[in-house]
């Protein structure tokens, strides 16, 4: 609760606290049920990564789509644009389990903090021979590998956008990094692609924009539901991980 929301807060305690004689307590329990909402709305946030190497592109198009949703369901984002950033792939030291980060001390270590405080994370990258492309990969694999806290129940979607093939191959590939963190995949109404090949064209896809808006709409619901039950239930139990290695 910031110092404004508190004020108010109070503010409105004292006002029920005279009115309740009047009102009854059921006033008082609304009052303090929209409170609790609001408070839970205003900080809910999605991070949003943008893979593509041209920040005013048809990926951008596809996320600022989403965007437009998240602001209207209150639910801030912050998109980080990483395709034009010098990132490397995962070297395997496995030093980041000494630190606590990655050794290769980029925007990924920048990235990471704000991955932990979200309660979704969106991933939308251009397609490159049915594939995300380089940079993003190597972003993921790391952010993914040096990131030890847990992720269970944060929402993932990850979006493609290519010129014509190559989209389901590379939600699939974007999907693998959810599913192995016990992250729930948000969908929408199809895959999530949209088509454009030069810049602006994915204003033209009206179905690939409106799987944005469903997808967001979908996230948004996901993420607040889940925020809910964690307040109600908290996270499901983990048992200590068994790992079994085809090569013995």
């Amino acid at each position: 609760m910031n110092k404004m929301n508190r004020r108010e807060f109070i503010k409105s305690l004292a006002t029920v606290a005279t009115l309740t004689p009047l009102l009854g307590n059921e006033a008082l329990a609304n009052i303090l049920k929209e409170n609790n909402d609001t408070e839970r709305k205003n900080n809910m946030k999605v991070l949003m990564i943008n893979g593509s190497p041209r920040p005013n592109g048809n990926t951008s198009i596809a996320l600022s789509e989403m965007e437009k949703v998240f602001k209207e369901e209150g639910i801030e984002t912050e998109t980080i644009q990483i395709g034009m950033k010098d990132i490397r792939g995962c070297i395997a030291c496995y030093k980041c389990g000494e630190t606590g980060k990655c050794v290769i001390d980029d925007i990924v270590n920048e990235v990471a903090p704000k991955f932990e405080q979200a309660d979704g994370l969106v991933v939308g990258t251009p397609v490159y021979y049915a594939s995300a492309n380089g940079t993003m990969l190597s972003f993921l694999a790391r952010l993914f590998m040096s990131t030890k806290f847990d992720k269970t129940m944060k929402v993932g979607a990850g979006i493609s956008v290519a010129r014509r093939g190559g989209l389901t191959s590379t939600y699939d590939e974007l999907n693998k990094f959810f599913a192995i963190s016990g992250m729930p995949i948000a969908t929408g109404q199809y895959w999530n692609g949209v088509h454009g090949t030069n810049i602006g064209e994915a204003k033209e896809d009206g179905e690939g924009l409106q799987q944005m808006r469903t997808l967001a709409r979908n996230m948004s619901f996901l993420i607040k539901a889940i925020k809910d039950a964690k307040e109600r239930f908290g996270l499901p139990k983990k048992e200590k991980r068994i790992s079994t290695n085809f090569v013995r």
